[in-house]
């Protein structure tokens, strides 16, 4: 039910042309970089306490909300289609991304895990991703048909209904097990029960969750290792943002961009269920695969052509297929500890990877991005040792 729900809050048209809408609107490719930043600020900021509620209370609950921010958000842009405006909206979605990362992995390990399947993780990990991919498909032509019809305001609205129903659809995901009394960090679907009925009581329960798993996190070596990595790799999916500005680059016209770059999704999807079924590669293996992926990415650059989609393509399903394995290593390695909360660590650091990321397209375009990812395969098989025993 998770691969289906994920895959159902995937398929938003307006995904396919808000970076447009944004350029409809008169705004310069300098604002809406500084769009994205703010996005991924924001998303900084709300990320583990986001991670520790959905430790503390209701996971279905907490995805259900994202949802709601998330149509707030995109009817803002469509009310006030300016620079505040978007930046408003962007303030919200930043808020509903930090409710559902960590959230959808934990649900969906801690579900594994309780009928005793949780070695399939990497498996069903990776077709969630290739799903969320898939969907963009789907997603595009229905874009491209609703624009035809009413331009930017029904491709927004309808994106918001689809986000409003995605919360409905939310309640319908498996509810977690009832906590243990004994370890008052577990996550639970519904608040946990005490006499203080105050403000105060929750407060110090939530409190409790997020200085556990922080500090969990951040003692054990391994663990700390893998999410440093897992970081670092999440926050390069930000380039998937600059897909569309390649294309254009390179000569693509622009009522065909949609159409050119859905290779690369598809390419992904690709990438993220052979991940599903390299749970066991080595880290030096990974390594090679990041390294490829950024070789790829340098080609596609030095072609500067159409005709570079394909090495694009290529590098983005290396690199989705090595995220998925790093991800179930860090979920391995989790143990005990608040999960939502570890991940959400993880997610923290992902939005100051994107900001890394940001400022390397900035400084140097797609070469200084390909820089990044070698620099981050020279890396990997230092953070990602096995745990001693």
């Amino acid at each position: 039910m998770v691969v289906g729900w994920t895959a159902f809050a995937d398929t938003i048209p307006l995904y396919a042309l808000y970076a447009l809408l944004f350029a409809h609107a008169g705004l310069t490719g300098a604002q809406i970089s500084a769009l994205f930043a703010i996005w991924s600020v924001v998303g900084f900021v709300a990320e583990v306490p986001a991670g520790a509620l959905a430790d503390r209370y209701s996971r279905r609950g907490i995805l259900a909300g994202g949802a709601v921010l998330q149509a707030c958000g995109y009817g803002l842009w469509l009310l006030v289609p300016s620079f505040a405006g978007f930046a408003g909206g962007f303030v919200l979605w930043g808020v509903a991304g930090a409710l559902t990362s960590g959230t959808v992995e934990a649900l969906l390990y801690d579900g594994l895990a309780a009928t005793g399947a949780e070695e399939s993780y990497p498996t069903v990990y990776g077709r969630v991703e290739a799903a969320g991919l898939l969907v963009q498909l789907p997603a595009a032509g229905c874009a491209s048909v609703l624009f035809s019809f009413g331009g930017y305001p029904l491709v927004g609205w309808v994106s918001v209904g689809w986000c409003l129903a995605t919360a409905a659809l939310a309640f319908r995901l498996p509810r977690q097990a009832p906590p243990d009394p004994a370890e008052p960090q577990s996550s639970v679907d519904t608040p946990a029960a005490g006499p203080d009925r105050s403000l105060v009581g929750p407060l110090k329960r939530l409190a409790h969750t997020l200085r556990t798993g922080l500090v969990d996190t951040l003692t054990r070596p391994s663990l700390r290792n893998a999410v440093m990595l897992v970081a670092a790799l999440g926050g390069m999916d930000a380039v998937e943002e600059y897909f569309p500005v390649m294309a254009a680059g390179w000569g693509v016209p622009e009522a065909w961009v949609p159409v050119a770059v859905l290779s690369i999704p598809l390419a992904g999807a690709a990438g993220a269920m052979l991940g599903s079924a390299a749970g066991g590669v080595g880290r030096r293996a990974l390594a090679a695969g990041l390294l490829g992926s950024a070789l790829a990415l340098a080609a596609a650059a030095g072609l500067h052509r159409p005709a570079g989609l394909a090495a694009v393509a290529l590098f983005y399903a290396l690199y989705r297929m090595v995220l998925v394995v790093v991800d179930a290593r860090l979920q391995e390695r989790i143990a005990s500890s608040p999960r939502a909360t570890a991940t959400s660590v993880a997610s923290l650091g992902t939005e100051l990877a994107s900001l890394g990321l940001f400022a390397a397209w900035a400084s140097g375009g797609v070469p200084a991005v390909a820089l990044l990812f070698s620099a981050l395969a020279a890396v990997l098989p230092r953070l990602l040792r096995p745990p001693v025993r």
